[in-house]
C-alpha cells in the first residue's frame, strides 16, 4: 500500500523548488526509465506487477510494487505507463566549446520544446547544452518525458549565459539564428563553437545577440505565408542538421 505521505512527496516533485531541495526528479514509462537506468541508479522505482520483474536492486535503492490505482495518484501523465521512478540529479559537467559544438538556450520556456531540443542534440551527437537561468528547468516532468530518455545522454547546465559566452567567445565562433542573418545554406559552418537559440516569442535577447560572431537565417521558401518564424525546437533541428551535414567525418 502506498501511503499518503509517499504520494504527497512524489507529487511535490512537480515543483522546481522541491526538486532542487531534494535533488530528485520524476520519470515515467518503461522506455524513458530504461534509458535513464543506463546512466544512473534510481532512488525508487514504483512499478505495477506487469513490469516489476524487469527491475533489480542494482538499478534502484528501492523497488515498490503498486496497483494501477496507486500509479494514477502519483503519475503526472494523463495516461500512466505502468512504471514511475524517482532519480537523483545528474552530476554536472563543464561544457568546453573549444573542442566541440554545443547548444546555448536563451530563455526557452516551454517544457516540450526543451525536451525536444535535448532529443535533437542527442540525435546529432551534441553532448552539452548550456541554458540561461530563466530557461525552463530540465528536471520538469514534462521536459523529462519530452526528451524520451535523451536527457541521460546530454548534459544540461544553467548559468549566466552572457558571462559564459563572453568568457569563451574570443576562442570560438558564436552562431545564432535571427531574421537579419545570412542564409544558413550559404555559410561555412564550424565543427566547434556555440549555437544560440532563443525564447519562443522574443527570440534571442539583445545582450546575447550582440555577442554573435555569425548571424544565421533559415530562409522562408514561401514568403507569402503568414508564418513569420519557426518553432524553436524545429529551428534547432534544421540548424544542427546543417552544421553536421557540413562537418561529416
Amino acid at each position: 500500500m502506498l501511503g499518503k505521505n509517499k504520494i504527497k512527496f512524489i507529487r511535490s516533485l512537480e515543483l522546481k523548488k522541491n526538486r532542487q531541495q531534494e535533488r530528485l526528479f520524476v520519470a515515467e514509462g518503461p522506455k524513458v526509465i530504461a534509458d535513464l537506468l543506463t546512466k544512473i541508479k534510481a532512488h525508487t522505482i514504483f512499478s505495477t506487477s506487469s513490469k516489476l520483474k524487469e527491475f533489480s536492486s542494482k538499478q534502484a535503492d528501492n523497488i515498490i510494487e503498486i496497483t494501477d490505482s496507486e500509479l494514477s495518484k502519483i503519475s503526472f501523465l494523463q495516461h500512466p505507463q505502468q512504471v514511475l521512478a524517482v532519480f537523483p540529479f545528474f552530476p554536472t559537467t563543464e561544457a568546453t566549446p573549444q573542442n566541440q559544438l554545443i547548444l546555448a538556450l536563451d530563455g526557452v520556456q516551454d517544457p516540450g520544446n526543451l525536451g525536444t531540443i535535448i532529443r535533437i542534440a542527442d540525435w546529432f551527437g551534441i553532448k552539452n547544452i548550456v541554458c540561461s537561468e530563466d530557461t525552463v528547468d530540465v528536471y520538469n516532468p514534462k521536459v523529462i518525458q519530452a526528451s524520451m530518455g535523451s536527457v541521460a545522454q546530454v548534459s544540461v547546465n544553467y548559468c549566466d549565459l552572457k558571462n559564459f559566452i563572453e568568457n569563451i567567445a574570443p576562442k570560438v565562433p558564436v552562431y545564432g539564428t535571427c531574421l537579419d542573418g545570412e542564409n544558413i545554406y550559404n555559410q561555412t559552418l564550424s565543427s566547434k563553437g556555440i549555437i544560440v537559440m532563443g525564447n519562443e516569442g522574443k527570440g534571442v535577447s539583445t545582450a546575447i545577440k550582440q555577442l554573435f560572431t555569425h548571424k544565421l537565417l533559415i530562409p522562408n521558401y514561401h514568403p507569402q505565408s503568414a508564418i513569420d518564424s519557426l518553432n524553436v525546437a524545429i529551428a534547432t533541428a534544421i540548424t544542427c542538421a546543417e552544421f553536421k551535414r557540413q562537418n561529416l567525418v
